[in-house]
Formats: structure tokens, sequence, C-alpha cells
């Protein structure tokens, strides 16, 4: 799917394409937390992680739903997410990263909600009420989300010599990813345009001044910003989202339209 709205598509076509976008990021960052449910460091850390991982998938779940209804092709929530190949989707390349360790883990969780923080914040004066339905309801599950793992990153930042190394190193690593949620796309113009989303430009302050902080408090360094190649919003995708997929899809692709 190309990257540039083509002039034929309607004010429909942006808002599923823009619900797509914003599925599409919470469910492979749920699929990713799913994996460590019974490999937490701890039951309580565990039994958060799914709660987390739980939370963002009843947004995708709404998000999918509500795209499937404007597109009107007769997909729903299943055939959106098990049923598209990796270059249909369009989450950002962040979530899609590998688990690595907790700290690694931590340091991906901290970084997309503090920008969930900012994004359901202003998302909830969207003109699409479905959409800003969304945001009031998510914005009260990403204060927790936020919470918890800004409260580990300090943990871990201002732990022990090697719990502070872990997670600098997955900092330093994680960065790159950063810049994608604030670039904006043709996507992304066209849905602020219609009024339907927030200028992705528009939350980097808030942002950076959250993420500066806490980073702070864990006595971690900021690292420097940095270009970087992929851009799951343009469809552009490291080669762990086709891994992930392959195991999240393989029991409807196998055995299409099973029941229980």
């Amino acid at each position: 799917m190309s990257a540039v709205l083509a002039a034929h598509e309607t004010p429909a076509d942006v808002r599923f394409r823009y619900a797509v976008h914003l599925g599409d990021t919470s469910l492979i960052l749920a699929q990713r937390l799913g994996e460590w449910v019974g490999h937490a460091p701890a039951l309580e850390e565990d039994l958060a992680l799914a709660n987390i991982s739980l939370d963002l998938l009843g947004q995708a779940r709404y998000l999918f739903s509500y795209a499937g209804e404007i597109e009107g092709k007769g997909r729903g929530e299943d055939e959106l997410a098990f049923l598209r190949d990796p270059s249909e989707f369009a989450n950002l390349a962040l979530v899609e990263q590998p688990n690595g360790d907790f700290g690694h883990t931590i340091v991906r969780q901290f970084l997309i909600d503090a920008w969930q923080l900012e994004l359901f914040e202003q998302l909830q004066s969207s003109k699409d009420a479905r959409l800003a339905a969304l945001a009031e309801k998510a914005l009260k599950e990403t204060r927790y989300h936020f919470r918890f793992s800004a409260g580990w990153l300090v943990r871990l930042g201002d732990g022990t010599e090697e719990s502070h190394m872990r997670v600098q190193t997955a900092l330093d690593a994680l960065w790159r990813f950063t810049s994608e949620m604030f670039a904006s796309g043709a996507m992304d113009q066209a849905a602020v345009a219609a009024g339907i989303a927030p200028d992705p430009v528009s939350l980097r302050a808030a942002w950076s001044e959250s993420v500066d902080r806490v980073l702070n408090e864990a006595t971690l360094r900021r690292p420097s910003d940095v270009a970087y190649r992929w851009h799951g919003k343009r469809y552009e995708h490291s080669e762990h989202l086709s891994r992930l997929l392959a195991e999240m899809q393989f029991m409807q692709r196998t055995y299409p339209s099973a029941k229980w």
C-alpha cells in the first residue's frame, strides 16, 4: 500500500487508515508484552505486563472493529488482525522490536507510554466521536501504564551498576525509533486536515519534557536524536514484524474461519 494518499481517497479512507494505524500499534505491542506471560522477573510484574497487554488488545479490537465499519467490505477485527501481510501493517516500528531483557522491555514501554499519553490527551478533541471516545478510555489506561514503566525505569536506572547499564544500553538502542512518533506523513496530514487527529509534531514538546523528567530521576543519559529509515507508518518494517506475525497469525492462516 502506498504511503502517499491518493487523490481519490475519501474522508472515510482517511479515517480507516488512521484507525488501523493506531490499532496496529496497540496490537503489536500487546503481542510483544504477551510474550512475557510466565517469564517476568516476579509474579506481580508478570500480571502487570499481562494486564497492560490486555488493555492494548482492547484498544486494537475497538479500532479494528471501527475500521471495518468504515471500510464496509465485511472485514472485522479478526480479519484485520490475522489476515493482513506485514506490508499492510502501519504500526510504529518501535513496538515491533524484540523484548530483550526486562529492562529493555521497560524502556520500550516507557517511550511508547509517554507518547500515547500526549496522543490520547489530544485525540479526545477529535471531530470523530468514536476516536474521541476511544481516547477518553485509553487515556485512563495509559496513565497506569506510564506509572508502571516510569517507576520501573527509575528503579533500574538508579539501581545497581548492572541494572543502570542494561537500561542505558536499551535506551541507546531504541531511541532511534522515537523520531517516527513525531514524523508527519501523508496519512497524518490528511487526518489533521480532517480534524480527526492531532498533528504528530505537536506531541513532541510535552513528550520530551515528560521523558526528560523521568530520565533525570533515573540518572540516565538522553541519547542524541538520529534519523532512522524504518517507518512503520509508511509500511516499512524491520524483519522482526514478519516473525511476530508468523507466530501470531499461524492458527488463523492454517485453519481459516476455524470455530471453537
